[in-house]
């Protein structure tokens, strides 16, 4: 089973926001941004854009006839400054003209009037002046403060992680349409139909249902697109509501990467107490996290880098406060991975500099502390699972020490080999336990097609082929009857984000349960047609109808046909909350997750020691995705993943030019990302026997964000070859190790 939009993306005929044909009175919209990171606004005049030939309008906070704000959380980013500047690249007009390039000349012409401020870009700094977006939290369990002196060894440091842009192929893109009585249609590449529809409500002073949003699909989001799509849709609505005409409203690349926000940068200080014996005791650890100038999801974020602190781990005391804190950077936001990634950076940064202490290796600690079923995470949930330790244990059999051969130790002197185990044990569902709803609606017409409605959003990942094959197997006919439309606040109100790895799980869910109520009445009505005994078993299977597995001579659209002559609802909407879920933010305990996706990868690499590179030679993981709906899909999920988690760990680095703080990586020119030269030589995938039944669909587990995760085991593989030519080396611990920072750290050897 093949991605359902493959031969589409092939063809280069599927349609992206940009693709979309447009009215003739369209106008193009092009922003006015702030140049600076911290100031005082005195004047903004747009009177030489206005007086361009082609420029209709030029909008600012004074035109909104709503509220002046597109905050999620906590109601802190205005759409457009008003009366101070927080970040480069914060709106302060849109211009509105007839053609894409008049409206990015006239932008450039309006002339502002700004009272540079002291700006500040480092966490700890912010952390020092009070500048907090919210309060800090702390999530603990047993008594950390007693524990340290039952600790044989202990060991404390810091490490720092960097941020990370999202590098979508389409980048932020939106346009809208006037429809009668002042309602709106939006078309926007986001995650988040549902939030697009409730701000632009908000900002244009209208009830929820004058607000139409439509998604088709989008060309890539990672996190970058569910809360940050938003600024830029609501702009195109609002440009519409105002003069009547459709606009559109699409960045470039440089302005994108310059303007939006990334993965959170962190910086962190960690204690870790061990007994004699490389048992974990006691974890003390505090994350400072860079949130940018406005609140955006980094509290939500935050709340997951604390739900994952531990990782794969039992520890039995623990003490883990994370801060919020607000910089004078563009908000930074949702990125694969949501926090935990950084989290589990640092928990392995300790077991590193643990195991330089112990004189052992780090697998050696990693293995002697793994979860077991029962044990109890800081948050008050317990590990309910098998999976940690079945998927070492497997990974350790198929690509561990003893296979070194394999890899070939012998070589060049300078070339140095080095290996790492990446265990990940992952929690699904959305921390905010609310969002962790979704509902379907689905027509079976009189043909025997099928149309799937939900409010999960295609963006490569599968979700829809996924969705489709759900409603294959419920209805029991051919996957080429069922289409899955696209994702619209028409037809599925009130969505959840797709995000936080939920989206097959929760949408596919909803369908299985609205194909359900359509199929109990086609069974009852063909036993009605077939004079069926209750006893008889009658089931569709193949597009067959059967009668105690035998063939009555009836197929699914014969049935179908009957049914709607019959006057038999072919129709059903269906909702699906995710069960048993809970947490108390005054006391942080509670169940905040469905299930765990565990995990654990295997990397080895070879390392230059003269010039400063490295090759990633192999990388095997076995992973733990439950009954695998589709595993080709979740196979590329998997690579896709660890690529990109390579990518956040060795070679993705964000500078910014201080004290301005201007993206100085602002194009694909000066960012690097990972190619074709820079993924693994050789990726083994195994998935792991599932064992008992979770909440996923069918019994398959998400696999959208862990697999992400195993890429932190490249950045302790090379550490762990620079250990072979230089014993008791203990680094500095921060990413991305880029080949500068290697070479600089090899020659300081």
């Amino acid at each position: 089973m093949k991605h359902a939009d493959a031969l589409l993306h092939v063809r280069g005929t599927s349609l992206f926001v940009d693709d979309m044909r447009l009215p003739g009175n369209l106008l193009h919209g092009a922003v006015v941004t702030s140049p600076v990171a911290h100031g005082r606004i005195v004047g903004v005049d747009a009177s030489p854009a206005l007086s361009m030939p082609g420029v209709e309008m030029v909008i600012t906070a004074g035109d909104i006839p709503g509220e002046n704000q597109v905050g999620n959380i906590f109601m802190d980013e205005p759409l457009f400054a008003m009366d101070e500047v927080t970040f480069i690249g914060e709106p302060l007009a849109l211009v509105l003209a007839e053609s894409q390039d008049t409206a990015r000349a006239a932008a450039g012409s309006v002339k502002l009037h700004i009272e540079e401020l002291e700006a500040v870009f480092d966490p700890r700094d912010s952390f020092r002046r009070g500048m907090l977006i919210a309060p800090a939290r702390t999530f603990s369990l047993g008594n950390p403060d007693r524990a340290w002196k039952d600790c044989r060894h202990i060991v404390e440091g810091r490490a720092d992680s960097g941020g990370q842009e999202h590098v979508y192929l389409e980048t932020q893109a939106s346009f809208a349409l006037p429809l009668e009585g002042g309602c709106v249609r939006i078309c926007s590449s986001t995650q988040g139909p549902t939030f697009v529809q409730k701000v632009a409500a908000r900002v244009l002073g209208l009830p929820m249902h004058r607000i139409e949003v439509d998604v088709v699909r989008l060309g890539g989001a990672f996190g970058g697109k569910e809360d940050q799509a938003t600024p830029w849709a609501v702009m195109a609505a609002l440009g519409t509501h105002l003069t009547g005409r459709p606009v559109k409203l699409v960045l470039d690349r440089r302005c994108d990467m310059a303007w939006t926000g990334k993965r959170h940068p962190y910086s962190s200080d960690f204690r870790l107490g061990l007994d004699a014996d490389g048992g974990m005791i006691a974890w003390d650890v505090t994350y400072y996290q860079n949130g940018g100038a406005a609140s955006d999801l980094s509290t939500a974020i935050l709340e997951r880098t604390l739900l994952h602190c531990t990782n794969a781990y039992y520890i039995p005391n623990v003490s883990a406060t994370g801060i919020c804190c607000r910089t004078n950077l563009p908000p930074n936001t949702a990125f694969r991975g949501f926090g935990a990634p950084q989290a589990m950076f640092v928990m392995e940064c300790a077991i590193h500099m643990a195991a330089a202490e112990l004189g052992v290796s780090p697998s050696v600690i990693q293995e002697r502390n793994l979860l077991d079923k029962g044990d109890l995470f800081p948050c008050g949930m317990n590990y309910e699972g098998s999976e940690v330790r079945r998927s070492w244990s497997r990974a350790k059999e198929l690509f561990g020490p003893q296979h070194e051969e394999d890899h070939g130790s012998d070589g060049p002197a300078h070339l140095v080999r080095g290996m790492s185990f990446m265990p990940v044990c992952f929690g699904i569902s959305f921390t905010n336990t609310s969002l962790n709803q979704a509902s379907s609606l689905v027509h079976v017409y009189t043909d025997g097609s099928v149309g799937v409605s939900t409010g999960a959003v295609e963006m490569g990942q599968g979700v829809n082929t996924k969705i489709a094959q759900v409603a294959a197997m419920t209805l029991g006919i051919d996957l080429s009857l069922v289409k899955v439309e696209s994702t619209n606040t028409t037809r599925a109100a009130n969505s959840s984000p797709t995000a936080a790895s939920t989206g097959a799980d929760m949408n596919g869910n909803a369908t299985r349960i609205a194909c359900r109520d359509i199929l109990g009445r086609l069974l009852s009505f063909a036993r009605v047609q077939l004079q069926a005994d209750r006893e008889k078993d009658v089931t569709i299977y193949c597009g067959e109808v059967l009668q105690d597995g035998r063939m009555t001579g009836m197929n699914w659209k014969e049935l179908v046909e009957r049914a709607y002559l019959e006057r038999v609802s072919l129709s059903a909407q269906a909702h699906y909350a995710t069960p048993g879920l809970h947490f108390d933010r005054t006391t942080e305990k509670g169940r905040p997750f469905a299930y765990h996706v565990a995990g654990t990868a295997v990397t080895r690499i070879t390392l230059d020691r003269l010039r400063g590179i490295f090759s990633v030679d192999s990388v095997g993981m076995v992973h733990d995705a439950g009954e695998s709906l589709n595993p080709v899909v979740d196979r590329g999920q998997i690579e896709g993943g660890l690529v990109q988690g390579i990518g956040w760990m060795t070679m993705e680095e964000l500078k910014y030019s201080l004290p301005e703080g201007r993206l100085l990586t602002d194009s694909l020119a000066t960012y690097k990302i990972p190619d074709i030269h820079s993924a693994p030589r050789k990726v083994d995938i195994e998935f792991l026997e599932p064992r008992g039944d979770n909440a996923g669909v069918y019994n398959s587990k998400a696999v959208g964000e862990p697999p992400f995760m195993y890429g932190i085991g490249t950045y302790f593989a090379v550490l762990d070859a620079i250990g072979e030519f230089r014993p008791g080396f203990v680094p500095c611990y921060g990413s991305p190790m880029s080949n500068e920072t290697l070479l600089l750290l090899l020659e300081d050897g």
